[in-house]
């Protein structure tokens, strides 16, 4: 079951993805880092529809880390970029050549290579103060100094850095989601008598917020190529180090499951790089979605 919600919450994260960029894409380049872009967004149905199917996203998840790892979880949401080819092959006719097949067949292969090598163990370890202090002050110095490098330079090199910083605020989140399910056991009283949901609230809204700037900077295989890839490696680390979420530790273990994780991110990176995803295929937005000429935008 984790692995089914899991997988839906990346077609949810997918489509929403798709939904927001033609949404926002339209906003003046100085909207960027603020308030405006998401007033410019609010205004488009297709954004605000994005937006539905992104709270969908969250609700799915936290639904998988009920249930489920970290460690497991949150790399299946990788998966989400081969949602993403299954749209732009069905809904913009783009074909699918070999790097599409390659990076798909890289992701199942190396995702099932390090999970079965890991075997994660859930022991519902909630972190103390000490461990909080200290990955909240990796993942903020990490996000501001990213969001800071996306300032200046190409529009890829800014959907890069945007999306790098979003993804290690996602994961981030999933581990405060992930606390937070845990305490629910003790009602949902005792769940708002601590810091963790206020935490996923502040996370996720910043996230949110460098995730549309991500898409409004570039292309969006860009920003989906970094957020991709720091997500499911932030989040086993966090899981990993953070909630002592069992791996398998033997030495041709960890072998596998290094090589795993890494031809998985290596099929992701691949895909969003591959000419389909690439190429002009959202960069036209909602006009070739609807059929019609796609307009070129900054």
């Amino acid at each position: 079951m984790v692995y089914v919600l899991a997988s839906a919450a990346a077609l949810c994260s997918a489509v929403a993805g798709i939904l927001q960029r033609i949404g926002i894409e339209t906003a003046p380049a100085d909207d960027a880092m603020h308030l405006r872009l998401l007033t410019h967004a609010l205004k488009r149905g297709v954004w605000v529809l994005g937006f539905v199917l992104l709270l969908g996203t969250f609700g799915l998840q936290a639904t998988a880390l009920r249930f489920g790892d970290l460690t497991v979880v949150q790399p299946v949401l990788t998966t989400e970029i081969l949602f993403l080819i299954a749209i732009l092959a069905v809904v913009f006719h783009r074909r699918v050549g070999r790097p599409e097949i390659f990076g798909a067949l890289a992701i199942v292969g190396g995702l099932t290579a390090f999970i079965a090598a890991a075997h994660p163990a859930d022991v519902k370890v909630i972190p103390g103060t000490h461990a909080w202090v200290l990955v909240t002050l990796v993942v903020v110095v990490a996000a501001v100094i990213l969001s800071v490098a996306a300032q200046s330079g190409p529009r890829w090199w800014r959907a890069t850095a945007f999306g790098a910083a979003a993804g290690a605020l996602f994961a981030y989140n999933a581990s405060l989601t992930k606390a937070a399910t845990t305490l629910i056991t003790g009602g949902w009283s005792h769940v708002f008598g601590h810091w963790e949901p206020y935490g996923i609230a502040v996370s996720g809204a910043a996230g949110f917020f460098l995730l549309q700037n991500a898409l409004h900077a570039g292309p969006i295989a860009a920003s989906r190529a970094t957020m991709l890839m720091m997500n499911p490696v932030a989040s086993v680390l966090i899981g990993a180090f953070v909630f002592r979420e069992h791996l398998r530790s033997g030495a041709a273990f960890v072998v596998i499951e290094v090589i795993g994780l890494a031809v998985m991110l290596t099929g992701a990176f691949v895909l969003t790089q591959s000419p389909m995803v690439a190429g002009a295929a959202l960069e036209g937005g909602q006009g070739e979605l609807l059929g019609r000429p796609a307009v070129a935008h900054g």
